[in-house]
């Protein structure tokens, strides 16, 4: 445990990548918050989607839902809602401590609308003002297609959590389509205060190419990529133009690592918590890593602003065959793809469930 409050204490919020409605019954995410230093939280279709189907938690709320008219899509909304409300008011005492920093939950907009732009920011805007909760985000991915979704959102005062981002271009488009959207508020005369974090996917990298490049390559790429991430939101936060924004009141966007499990067993099961600690951004992360971290990680310091080695890194890659722009776009591609599959996982076993309660 000292490890994980060791991480917290050098400016890393720890969120959990789970959320369930035993998690929540249970006490254990209460306890996690309490013991583990977590300070928030994330959630995707393929978490609720196990709960569900092999599960009995959710049936009497499914039943009614049914039973009161609701399609398998509004269905999953409102039990979700009621989960992350539930956990957003968990974690209410430290958003109200970090005066909005910290102490988010995240909901995702339909991974169906990832390349339309308007349902996008219709669901987005939607599900928010359900939800009415200040430390609710909801999740929009990075595509092409999301960032006109993303500058909307965040212009209309929704806190966006960006997901779905591979490369320091990703990031970087990102944080500017939330630039934007901060720009157009304050020509408006409207408060720059709208929360958001940025969320660049890790082990993908590696998983990708683990049996492609040599023994003295294997799980490097990825922590490599969020190096090169952090020394990018650290020279834009120090921009001129971001400054003249936060004289007016706004926040940094901060940088989130996800997908942060290791996925080799080759590898330490705590091996991107160790080399991504860097202070003022956010590892998201599913318990049974976070328990490992706690149980047996290691605090080796922060990440250097100037990323570290992510160069050489990099560069050996490229030597290596990787095309490391190519790869991003398949990452994205292939994610935006399974986030769908998820989804219509998710979609079906709702369908099963009500069946076989109505």
């Amino acid at each position: 445990m000292e490890a994980t409050k060791a991480l917290h204490d050098a400016g890393q919020s720890l969120w959990i990548d789970d959320i369930t409605r035993e998690m929540l019954d249970s006490g254990r995410l209460a306890k996690m918050i309490a013991e583990l230093s977590v300070t928030g939280l994330t959630s995707n279709p393929t978490i609720f989607e196990k709960a569900i189907a092999k599960g009995s938690d959710y049936d009497a709320a499914v039943e009614k839902l049914v039973r009161h008219g609701h399609a398998d899509e509004a269905v999953f909304f409102a039990l979700a809602l009621e989960d992350l409300t539930r956990a957003a008011d968990l974690f209410l005492p430290i958003y109200r401590r970090t005066s909005g920093v910290d102490g988010f939950v995240s909901l995702e907009v339909s991974p169906l609308l990832a390349y339309d732009t308007a349902a996008t920011i219709a669901q987005a805007k939607e599900l928010h003002a359900k939800a009415a909760r200040p430390n609710l985000f909801i999740k929009i991915p990075g595509t092409k297609e999301g960032l006109p979704a993303i500058e909307e959102s965040t212009f209309a005062g929704v806190p966006v959590n960006v997901t779905l981002l591979f490369s320091t271009d990703d990031y970087l488009a990102a944080a500017e389509a939330y630039i934007r959207g901060l720009e157009r508020r304050v020509a408006e005369g409207l408060d720059a205060d709208v929360r958001s974090v940025a969320s660049v996917f890790i082990s993908r990298w590696d998983r990708a190419i683990v049996e492609d490049v040599p023994d003295d390559l294997k799980n490097k790429l990825g922590i490599a990529i969020g190096q090169h991430a952090y020394r990018a939101y650290r020279q834009l936060i120090a921009s001129d133009r971001w400054q003249r924004l936060a004289n007016l009141g706004a926040r940094p966007q901060r940088l989130l690592f996800a997908s942060t499990s290791s996925k080799d067993r080759r590898a330490t099961d705590t091996l991107y918590i160790e080399g991504l600690a860097a202070p003022n951004t956010v590892n998201t992360m599913p318990e049974d890593t976070l328990r490992a971290y706690a149980d047996h990680g290691t605090f080796r310091g922060v990440l250097e602003a100037s990323g570290g080695d992510c160069d050489a890194v990099l560069e050996a890659h490229a030597k290596a065959g990787v095309d490391v722009d190519a790869l991003a776009r398949k990452l994205q591609s292939d994610g935006a793809k399974a986030f769908v599959e998820s989804w219509q996982d998710l979609l079906t076993s709702i369908a099963t469930k009500s069946k076989a309660l109505v």
